[in-house]
């Protein structure tokens, strides 16, 4: 295999036309350059210099070394501008994946934020729940995974998880509901009523069968971004079952600087939402 460093040599041999001027230009002595000429040669199994009086020449096979060389050296600076780009976030990519509420709560602030610092950072989003992201994470098909769990999850399998938010649960009913009209309800009241379960993160489809009387569910508050007229939300007080929302990214191996730099846009965005929480959602509906 040819050795990068002395087809550069080559490269200057052939620009400066004599082994004394490449040595010059390179800082290397010019016992050095002929030492790395004869290498390369070695290399290419080809004589590329022919030296005589006037100086040296290239051969058939030294001009065909050299214009490959000026083809890599463009492409190892072309490489080495990206690189430094990509470490100080001025390009590069991103990819993310999130539930449906996050994606449509968290992440519009986060991203934005993101966009404004470091506009090069080429960023992708999809939806998927956290059992699809997961495996996603730990093969390296994405790079950031917003998930959610009954718990506080501690790093494990070269997954970092950084706590976000805590996503609360409400109850919520069609406004038409007997108890509609009570600020306070507990599992006990509604122990009774047929339950929705959806195996799915579209909010708006459940509110619509809330709102049809096919039953009662429980939402998170992510999801109650939008709630309509013909549902109530109330809260369970000490009852309310809480999802807890983290970032995940790999700990095991590479980071790159833009998964880093979004965990710390992600705690900012956690932040704003959390300041702008509709202060009382428990009485989103019908009059208490």
């Amino acid at each position: 295999m040819l050795d990068v460093r002395r087809m550069r040599v080559l490269r200057e041999v052939a620009v400066r036309g004599s082994f004394s001027a490449a040595a010059e230009a390179l800082s290397f002595t010019q016992s050095a350059v002929s030492q790395q000429i004869a290498a390369l040669e070695r290399e290419a199994g080809a004589v590329l210099v022919e030296r005589n009086a006037r100086g040296v020449r290239l051969t058939e096979a030294g001009e065909a070394v050299v214009r490959h060389t000026d083809a890599i050296l463009s492409r190892l600076a072309e490489a080495e501008a990206e690189l430094e780009s990509i470490a100080g976030l001025r390009g590069g990519r991103l990819r993310m994946a999130a539930f449906e509420s996050a994606a449509s709560s968290l992440m519009p602030l986060a991203i934005a934020a993101f966009r404004e610092r470091h506009p090069g950072v080429e960023l992708s989003l999809a939806l998927h729940e956290p059992e699809d992201a997961m495996p996603q994470l730990k093969s390296g098909e994405i790079d950031l995974a917003i998930v959610f769990s009954s718990r506080d999850l501690s790093d494990e399998d070269g997954i970092e998880f950084r706590h976000l938010i805590d996503d609360p649960m409400y109850l919520v009913l069609p406004a038409t509901h007997p108890l509609a009209e009570k600020r306070h309800l507990r599992l006990a009241d509604v122990s009774g009523d047929p339950w929705i379960v959806f195996e799915t993160g579209d909010y708006t489809a459940m509110q619509g069968f809330i709102a049809a009387g096919v039953g009662v569910s429980l939402i998170a508050e992510l999801g109650l971004t939008m709630v309509r007229d013909d549902v109530v939300v109330r809260s369970l007080g000490r009852e309310t079952p809480v999802r807890k929302i983290h970032a995940a990214v790999g700990s095991g191996g590479y980071r790159s600087p833009a998964a880093a730099a979004m965990l710390d846009v992600l705690e900012g965005a956690a932040g704003r939402y959390s300041a702008q929480r509709p202060p009382r959602l428990e009485l989103v509906g019908a009059t208490a």
